[in-house]
């Protein structure tokens, strides 16, 4: 299942409402890191069944403050953060954005 883009604090609080858990990347459109992680990210999605959403830093400043603000998780780009029952459980950056350490939180989300 392909990610897919959020933009507004709407389209944020309509997955809140559906998903009682899914991934979210911050993911900055002019870093190369970023990329990378993206990349993983991307992959990953084409493979589980939690649902996947990607917020771009540059077109959507506000929502990602407002989720740095709300979930007191300090804002990084790129940035993967599991949500569950409205609260981030899990998050890391960087080049700790893999597909196998998503996978990993994903085994350890299901037990």
């Amino acid at each position: 299942m392909e990610a897919k883009v959020i933009q507004s604090q709407e389209e944020f609080q309509d997955v809140l409402n559906r998903d009682a858990s899914f991934y979210l990347l911050k993911h900055s459109l002019t870093c190369p890191i970023s990329a990378r992680a993206k990349q993983e990210y991307d992959r990953y999605s084409l493979d589980t069944q939690i649902p996947m959403y990607t917020l771009y830093v540059q077109e959507a400043r506000e929502l990602s403050n407002t989720i740095a603000d709300r979930y007191e998780v300090r804002h990084e780009s790129p940035q993967a953060l599991l949500f569950e029952n409205n609260q981030v459980i899990w998050n890391t950056s960087h080049h700790d954005i893999t597909e196998a350490v998503l996978r990993e939180q994903e085994t350890r989300f299901n037990q």
